[in-house]
């Protein structure tokens, strides 16, 4: 009897040729993504290659010598590389952790007001910024920030107080570049949570409201629970790249100021100025393997913490 039903599941049971026809549209959409993946992803990979090679452009990539690990070398034996690791690291906590707070809080904010045409024109103007090239973000902070004629140093000469010159004040500076960021991904992150927001079911919110529970209670035990899944896949992306830190930030808003480095130099920065001194292909692509693999081990890391205390929130 148990062989009969097994021959009929066998037959009722659709073969992989009729789940795809079935499914082909959507495999169709996939192909462009795929496709993505596949150029811009994968095949670039085979550049790897280069970091362990002295790469020669009469040569080619496979003819180049190989030499190792001596790529490596001028990233480690700079005698800065802590200080770079750890403006690196600093920075990208600042921005993973105290964006995604200040997105929450925004999106929290614009999910409870009822004015759904002030909320458009609030989350318009907030993603606005994400827009601005950083180009454009660099002259907007030259023209708050000079000496000379910059807006906050007109106003403290024209208050009679005494003028700030930004520029040879390096402990200034992981505010300012901490709170462009911030500002800048504010509108993008506040509309991936306020989307996780609107589709809580509202049935919830009328229970707890005919319990009695109050506005922060709400907020408390039903708003931030259910977007706790999202900040932890988000925050787990970004750790995968705090290595590589927002290299055209810093360097639109500090260029090559060398009074500024201590606080403000990072990995990118850094193998910016080594490549435009001898433009060796191989040590640039030495720096961004060791990011690479260290956002891996990084991911694969919290992915294994987080999975050990709840399976449900990890990422595989």
């Amino acid at each position: 009897m148990k062989k009969l039903d097994n021959f009929t599941d066998t037959l009722t049971k659709p073969t992989l040729y009729h789940r795809f026809m079935k499914t082909k549209l959507l495999w169709f959409m996939l192909i462009p993504v795929i496709a993505y993946f596949v150029l811009f992803a994968y095949i670039p990979m085979v550049g790897i290659w280069l970091a362990f090679t002295k790469f020669d452009f009469r040569l080619g990539l496979l003819k180049s010598p190989f030499i190792g690990l001596k790529n490596f070398d001028y990233l480690f034996k700079s005698g800065i590389f802590g200080r770079l690791l750890r403006n690196t690291i600093l920075y990208n906590l600042a921005f993973i952790l105290g964006g995604n707070i200040v997105q929450i809080i925004c999106a929290v904010f614009l999910g409870e007001i009822k004015n759904k045409r002030f909320v458009k024109i609030s989350q318009s103007i907030i993603f606005l910024p994400y827009f601005i090239s950083y180009v454009l973000v660099g002259l907007f902070s030259y023209a708050l920030f000079n000496i000379d004629n910059g807006v906050i140093n007109t106003i403290l000469r024209n208050l009679g107080f005494v003028q700030y010159n930004f520029y040879l004040k390096p402990q200034a500076w992981p505010f300012i570049i901490i709170a462009v960021q911030i500002w800048k991904g504010l509108g993008y992150g506040s509309v991936v949570y306020l989307s996780v927001i609107s589709g809580i079911d509202q049935e919830i919110y009328e229970s707890a409201r005919i319990d009695g529970a109050t506005k922060w209670q709400q907020i408390s035990y039903i708003t931030l629970p259910m977007i706790k899944p999202t900040f932890i896949l988000l925050v787990m992306f970004n750790l995968g790249n705090i290595l590589k830190g927002q290299f055209q930030l810093f360097y639109q808003l500090i260029g090559n100021n060398g009074l500024l480095y201590n606080v403000t130099d990072i990995i990118d920065t850094y193998v910016y100025r080594s490549l435009t001194v001898n433009f060796d292909i191989g040590m640039g692509s030495a720096a961004g393997v060791f990011q690479s693999v260290f956002g891996c081990i990084l991911v694969l890391t919290v992915n294994a913490l987080v999975k050990r205390f709840n399976e449900d929130l990890a990422l595989f």
